[in-house]
């Protein structure tokens, strides 16, 4: 293994050095790697690890049905879970290490990682001159996004005025949360339409922080006029963002359904 370019925490280290050791021992293991902020340098004190393992074809159904016993070998298990994605256990261990561990085979390497990588272990030669593409959703998958961002935005903006309309702030409240999200997400679109929508994840390197300024206002207390102030904010933003995105991609913009919902907004009281 070389990761002399790579600076590692200690407990990083020690970490990656039991991965490799159990890798090395394991005969159905062919070759490891890093990826994520590691290979691509822009790790920081809270970066996790991003590790791939292949294992031989033949190997690989009995090696993952016993992933929890390898995964065990690294060290005390706190948390495993795999949120939907069947061959990535998310990992959290007991030395702090958080850890994301890919699970793939010889003849199935295209779905396992993206971007550069740090190659930890080829017993085979399987890596040389690999190259794992980043994912990239279609046109197709961006235009449903949109799709559903425009439309679903005003079906939020409903159940937001039902809560203000029972009186139920919290409810009402929570729904701001949703109808943020919807509009930093348009932001991401408006802003590189390849880019996947993610909401707040590292949205700080996603968009300049001006994009998003006028939702600032929007973080308010739990007070019937502060939240019906805020979801004007988040209309207002949505409404300078979405008919234009419609247009530029070949959409129709809910214009019906906009004019309802606006009027019904517009006779939300202020006090009750």
């Amino acid at each position: 293994m070389n990761t002399s370019a790579i600076q590692l925490p200690d407990y990083h280290q020690r970490f990656m050095n039991r991965f490799l050791t159990a890798c090395q021992a394991d005969a159905r293991v062919v070759a490891a790697f890093l990826g994520g902020s590691y290979a691509k340098g822009t790790a920081d004190a809270y970066s996790d690890l991003d590790l791939s393992v292949i294992t031989t074809d033949a190997a690989y159904e009995d090696f993952f049905a016993g992933r929890e016993a390898f995964l065990r070998q690294l060290g005390e298990l706190l948390f495993l879970e795999h949120f939907d994605l069947p061959n990535v256990p998310f990992c959290i261990f007991a030395d702090g290490s958080e850890v994301e561990l890919w699970f793939g085979s010889e003849g199935h390497l295209d779905h396992l990682h993206s971007g550069p990588y740090q190659v930890l272990l080829d017993k085979t030669g399987i890596l040389t001159a690999a190259v794992f593409p980043a994912y990239e959703p279609t046109q197709h998958e961006q235009i449903e996004t949109l799709r559903r961002l425009i439309a679903w935005f005003w079906h939020d903006v409903s159940h937001f005025i039902t809560a203000m309309g029972r009186g139920q702030l919290w409810w009402a409240h929570g729904q701001l949360e949703g109808l943020r999200r919807y509009c930093v997400n348009l932001a991401r679109l408006g802003h590189t339409f390849a880019a996947q929508t993610e909401g707040y994840e590292k949205v700080e390197q996603a968009l300049p922080p001006e994009q998003l300024a006028p939702l600032q206002a929007t973080y308010c207390p739990l007070e019937r006029d502060a939240i019906l102030d805020a979801a004007w904010v988040i209309v207002r933003f949505y409404q300078d963002l979405a008919p234009r995105l419609a247009q530029t991609h070949g959409l129709a913009y809910p214009d019906g359904l906009e004019r309802m919902m606006v009027e019904r907004l517009e006779h939300v009281p202020m006090h009750v």
